[in-house]
């Protein structure tokens, strides 16, 4: 009864499996034919499979892998640079034809019908625009093997992407037909212009002008026949960057059908209405997805430069990424930079809801019930990682230019990105793009801290958010004014201290606290941002974060927070973060009691001998909150009279500060020694803990009672775990004093770097100077046992503190004016304390200080000079790595992009994977209910 059934079932839905696929995978004929047979010719069929087999980007990434295609390199190397040969072929001619794109099924009885005729053998229909994705797919999968190869990565890509072939007579170019393509570009639309200069190509300003730019000079004119014999064609890459600005505004696959001009499918129209456009071209949800594969692709042709060592980011400059900064027309430049950042601000727009509409698609909890992200947050994540890759690019020639003794800046031969961005000038972009990044980080705080904790998921792309904000804060000076000048100045300023608070205590997430601290600096230096700190904060904090008072008082709070709460981890970032306290100090107005009591213990903080002795770089950190000090002090002394109560009222830690010394410095460690070892042998609780410490300390340390004290204030900010144990460590070298300024990569670069042992006080009258510090013999008493215990054990590194080095900083501390300040102020607050009551003290005080007028004892105030964050070789690289390395880790999942491939840019350190289940977020929300333990509730960390 079995003989009459058919010998295959159709299958007209596909049912039963992908067999092919699963072909491709297991089958001789499959992806193993590529290495085990040699020289497969162009024209055979087996290539026709990596066009027409796959149905999705994931089916790509899982039938083809890299160890797939590293096999074949190393045993038919000619097979793969074939395979890239065919599919850029198939793709530059599908993009040209007439049936591109295919049209989408109106309705689901078409698409049933379709896969019906399909599946019953009828003559199937071609669908170019799934053609055309898996050629997109295949060399997103393909290039970065090829890009890893470390010996012949030079002749196999320079013969297989970068060979120009010589015609005798003109072929047609195979991208997508040049005459449509400006024939549709002529509407006018960009509004980006050289406001101060023309260009030095010679550009017009008219909308005509710039749309018919001459071609890049990678590709050769035919005026240049004279010179050549014969012409040549560009190369595959040349050709393929060239297919794939066509195919980011081809009609139909990423840009709405309307718009199409008569035949021509090629229109240079930005994707949204923002910068350059007033005009929206219409909804396109449907193409989202298209629009993420050619930018994915884009993303991996300029990924080139991550397989470079950081040595020769330089030397070694990513072919690609130069060629697409610098050769292609200004037409496609603008029309590509608009489209991304306006894609990018609108990123939480009503009309580009996710797939759940815009309703369901804010319901709460919804993103647990998703797989993965939807079409418009990857597109979205995708836009801001191609503009913050273009915007940080400076290797080679794209290195940005220093003209007439200016800061270097770029140029339109360097690279046409940086340069477009830096001449935005109108304020409607400006507060078009300030709004878009104040939207996503008012999305981020509500995620983070909503009424419903878990409820919505994080914003995904808020690094790349944060490092583009710096890119438009660096490049573009006006909108860097307009940002300072606007409301949402403040605002700005207390997400990003929101944002490193909230990323402070992951380990992985230290790099964009990085790029936080030396954006703070950068903001500081400017003195609108001063002349803000003194107006209360708008922008909706997190509770657990947010404080009374002003904006300056917030900035000292969370300042505080990352030092205080950090134990040592982020140290490197300190510099930068009491620089910009330092910057803003002299704005500073009406600083609560609150702030100013976390500014002191700062000061006792950095002034504590364990932490000021264990690194050669510790005393800069001591200087920079000195310098805020004078700051208030010379500049708003009668606006911050809490301020100067706290500092009167620690003005032994001043006077000691003074007179400094190694000797004093080493018996305070060996005495907070002593005493951590009495408590190891001691019970918890004991009675006469107390007296036998004071027994055991010594006889020459004054006012022990209250050095104790200060002692446990100061280790309320636990700095002192970074210094290490006490235990021997090698001995080292001689370190240079603060005032040679050595080399550190960690610290953060300024400019006007004052030297902390250098530069001349300012002058001050005979009477002032009598009372300032006196000078003190600097040999000290330096003991058999202390010098043991300044080599064995008290600097970090081998680091072996020394009189000498000690005196080269201690004399160059800014305490003279605090000092004036002291001996003028404290006989009065100590006058008022003992005739008037406690309860009416303060209050008399405090009016007091208000009222104070130094003017005629204090030195003159001197011109502000702000440190600004300066730009070294150094900091280019590591910014290009964390964009690079942000981007790698996104990567990873779905697809895997660069998975397993010899990064070279930055180290990969693969970290189990801890996959957040469901109930976990059931469990932050009603307690544990579900019987979790605490410990198994670990934070989500990206991997």
């Amino acid at each position: 009864m079995f003989t009459r059934l058919p010998q295959k079932i159709p299958d007209p839905f596909n049912l039963l499996g992908d067999q092919p696929k699963l072909a491709f995978r297991s089958q001789p004929g499959g992806i193993a034919k590529l290495a085990s047979t040699r020289n497969i010719s162009e024209k055979d069929s087996y290539w026709e499979q990596y066009v027409v087999l796959f149905d999705s980007a994931s089916d790509v990434f899982t039938l083809i892998t890299h160890n797939d295609l590293r096999r074949a390199l190393y045993e038919a190397p000619e097979n793969v640079a074939t395979l890239v040969r065919v599919i850029t072929t198939r793709l530059f001619n599908l993009v040209s034809d007439h049936t591109f794109p295919a049209s989408a099924p109106s309705s689901v009885s078409s698409l049933a019908s379709s896969l019906i005729r399909t599946g019953t053998g009828a003559a199937a229909e071609r669908n170019t625009t799934k053609e055309v994705l898996n050629c997109i797919r295949v060399l997103q999968r393909v290039l970065p093997v090829v890009f890893e190869l470390e010996s012949e990565t030079s002749r196999f890509e320079q013969e297989v992407l970068w060979k120009r072939l010589e015609v005798s007579e003109q072929d047609g170019r195979s991208t997508a037909g040049d005459a449509a393509v400006e024939q549709a570009s002529a509407e006018p639309q960009f509004v980006i212009e050289d406001e101060d200069e023309s260009d030095e190509e010679g550009e017009g300003n008219s909308p005509q002008a710039r749309a018919s730019t001459s071609p890049p000079p990678a590709q050769t004119s035919p005026k240049t026949q004279e010179q050549k014999p014969k012409e040549t064609l560009p190369s595959i890459a040349e050709r393929l960057f060239s297919c794939l600005i066509d195919l980011m505004f081809c009609c139909g696959f990423t840009l709405p059908t309307k718009i199409q001009v008569d035949h021509y499918k090629i229109n240079y129209v930005i994707w949204e209405k923002g910068v350059g456009s007033t005009a929206d071209p219409g909804p396109s949800q449907q193409y989202e997805g298209n629009k993420t594969e050619v930018l994915r692709l884009l993303l991996v042709l300029l990924s080139r430069q991550i397989y470079v060592p950081p040595s020769a980011l330089f030397t070694s400059p990513s072919s690609y990424t130069l060629h697409f900064v610098q050769r292609l027309p200004r037409r496609d430049v603008l029309t590509v930079l608009c489209s991304l950042l306006n894609t990018a601000m609108n990123a939480t727009h009503p009309g580009s809801a996710n797939v759940m509409g815009t309703v369901a698609g804010r319901l709460p909890y919804n993103h647990l019930l998703l797989k993965g992200e939807d079409p418009r947050t990857s597109l979205v994540s995708i836009c801001f990682q191609v503009l913050c890759v273009l915007l940080d690019f400076q290797s080679g020639s794209a290195r940005d230019v220093a003209i007439e003794g200016q800061l270097p800046s770029p140029t339109a031969k360097t690279n046409a990105f940086r340069y477009f961005i830096a001449k935005l000038h109108r304020p409607s972009d400006f507060a078009f793009i300030l709004n878009g990044v104040v939207t996503i980080f008012e999305d981020e705080m509500s995620s983070l801290h909503g009424l419903l904790p878990g409820s919505k998921k994080s914003v995904p792309y808020m690094p790349e958010t944060v490092i583009f904000l710096w890119k438009m804060i660096e490049l573009n000076k006006k909108f860097r004014a307009y940002l300072l000048d606007s409301e949402k100045g403040m605002d700005i300023m207390a997400y990003l201290l929101c944002y490193g608070l909230e990323i402070k205590d992951k380990p992985e997430q230290h790099g964009m606290c990085r790029v936080l601290s030396y954006m703070l600096q950068s903001l500081s230096a400017e003195r609108a941002f001063g002349l803000k700190l003194g107006s209360p904060l708008k922008a909706q904090i997190p509770q657990k974060w947010a404080t009374m008072g002003t904006a300056g008082d917030f900035m000292v709070h969370s300042i505080y927070s990352m030092v205080a709460t950090t134990s040592g981890s982020l140290n490197s970032l300190y510099p930068a973060l009491i620089i910009a306290l330092s910057n803003s100090a002299p704005y500073f107005k009406n600083l609560s009691v609150t702030s100013s009591a976390r500014l002191l213990q700062l000061f006792s903080a950095f002034a504590n001998p364990s932490f000021l002795l264990s690194d050669e770089g510790h005393p800069r950190l001591l200087f920079f909150v000195l310098e805020a000090f004078n700051g208030v002090l010379l500049h708003a002394l009668a606006d911050n009279p809490n301020l100067v109560y706290a500092i009167l009222y620690a003005h032994k830690q001043f006077e000691d500060l003074g007179t400094f010394t190694l000797a004093r410095g080493l018996r305070e460690i060996r005495r907070i020694q002593q005493l951590k070892e009495e408590r190891a042998t001691q019970g918890r609780g004991s009675l006469d803990k107390g007296k036998r410490r004071a027994r055991d300390e010594e006889e020459g340390a004054p006012h022990s009672e209250k050095a104790r004290l200060l002692q446990r204030e100061a280790e309320s900010i636990d700095l002192t775990r970074t210094t290490g144990s006490t235990d021997t460590l090698p001995e080292g070298q001689a370190y240079p004093g603060p005032e040679e300024n050595p080399t550190r990569p960690l610290m953060s670069p300024t400019a006007t770097e004052a030297q902390v042992g250098s530069g001349a006080p300012p002058a001050v009258s005979e009477k002032a100077r009598g009372k300032m510090r006196a000078g003190r013999s600097l040999s000290g008493d330096m003991t058999g046992s202390l010098e043991r215990l300044a080599a064995s054990g008290v600097g970090r590194n081998g680091f072996v503190p020394s009189q000498e080095w000690v005196s080269s900083w201690q004399q160059g501390l800014p305490l003279d004016t605090i000092m004036l300040v002291i001996s003028e102020l404290l006989p009065k607050v100590q006058g008022l304390q003992t005739s008037l009551s406690a309860a009416s003290a303060n209050s008399a005080i405090v009016d007091m200080l208000r009222s104070a007028n130094l003017s005629q004892v204090l030195p003159k105030p001197p011109p502000l000079s702000p440190r600004r964050f300066m730009w070294s070789d150094a900091s280019i690289v590591w910014l290009t790595s964390l964009v690079w390395g942000e981007i790698y880790v996104r990567g990873m999942t779905p697809l895997g992009i660069w998975n397993n491939t010899a990064v070279r840019l930055f180290y990969v350190k693969h970290a189990q994977a801890q996959q957040r289940q469901i109930t976990e977020t059931v469990t932050n929300v009603v307690g544990g209910l579900l019987g979790r333990t605490e410990s198994s509730q670990s934070l989500s960390r990206r991997q």
